[in-house]
Order: C-alpha cells, then sequence, then structure tokens
C-alpha cells in the first residue's frame, strides 16, 4: 500500500535568528521566526508525512503552546514523525520538497540537506530530492520578508529490504 502526503509552511525572516533550513544552518544576517527552530523545510516534510498518515498536522503533534518545543530542532521532529510513521508499517518511497527564497542563494547546501533528511527518515538519499527557487522578487519571499517550503512524500509499506547507504 501507499500513501501521499504534501505539506507547506511559512515563516517570517528576522534579525537575530539563525537560519536554519534543512536541518542545517545556512549563514545569513536574518533567520525565521518560530517557536522551535523554525525550519520551514523539515515542517512542511513532517506535514507532508503526517498528511499521508492521515495523522492531523506538526500543530497537533508539536503545538507552539507546549514549552517542551521551545527551541528545538526539527530534526528531533522529523525523527518522531518518521517514528510514527515506522510504527504504522511505513518508510518512504520518495520525497521531494521545494523551498522557495528570494535570498540567500541555497544551491551550495542542498546536497547537505538531502543527506541529513535522509539519515533522520533511515533512507537511502535517492529517495530525497530538494529544489530551491526565487520568486522572481514578487510576493513576501521575493520581497524577502519570508520564506516558505512544500513536500510531497510518498510512502509505502516498509519490507526491510532497502539498504539505507
Amino acid at each position: 500500500m501507499m500513501r501521499i502526503g504534501h505539506g507547506f509552511d511559512v515563516h517570517r525572516l528576522v534579525a537575530e535568528r539563525k537560519l536554519i533550513l534543512g536541518g542545517i544552518e545556512i549563514p545569513y544576517s536574518l533567520g525565521l521566526l518560530g517557536h522551535s527552530d523554525a525550519d520551514v523545510l523539515l515542517h512542511a516534510i513532517c506535514d507532508a508525512i503526517l498528511g499521508a498518515l492521515g495523522a492531523g498536522d506538526i500543530g497537533k503533534h508539536f503545538p507552539d503552546s507546549d514549552p517542551a518545543y521551545r527551541g528545538i530542532s526539527s530534526l528531533k521532529l522529523l525523527a518522531q514523525v518518521m517514528g510514527l510513521a515506522r510504527e504504522r508499517g511505513y518508510t518512504i518511497g520518495n520525497l521531494d520538497a521545494t523551498v522557495i527564497a528570494q535570498r540567500p542563494k541555497l544551491a551550495p547546501y542542498i546536497r547537505q540537506m538531502v543527506e541529513i533528511i535522509a539519515a533522520t527518515c533511515g533512507v537511502n538519499p535517492e529517495r530525497v530530492n530538494v529544489k530551491a527557487t526565487t520568486t522572481e522578487q514578487l510576493g513576501f519571499e521575493g520581497r524577502g520578508e519570508g520564506i516558505s517550503a512544500h513536500a510531497v512524500v510518498l510512502l509505502q509499506v516498509d519490507d526491510g529490504l532497502e539498504e539505507i547507504f
């Protein structure tokens, strides 16, 4: 059996915050505002997996009203979401995600993001694809006010046969 999920997230860019995307710190003068580390890419991926499972969204599982999640690494949230998927007998068949940001340029960091996401999800990096694009200076992303991300995931029954690395 296969299940498909889609996730979307957006956070405002602000001063005096680190920019964390795909589980890594990106050198930049602004960072994303949020209760956790505000990693829009990982939040969109979590929502896609939760959506495929029919298990609500990231806010349901990790509410911003809970101080336990204040400043937490979104890699920890992704690991918990993948734990839920594994408990239900699923693994990632493939994952495709897009980060939308005018600045900074993300191409130099994509490979590292893919490797960290794949390792956290326990799958071969060939099953994970991350892209970055701009909005040609249109909208809030184009004006540099925030960053958004979309993710689509195909979950499949975990037969345990794949070698991860």
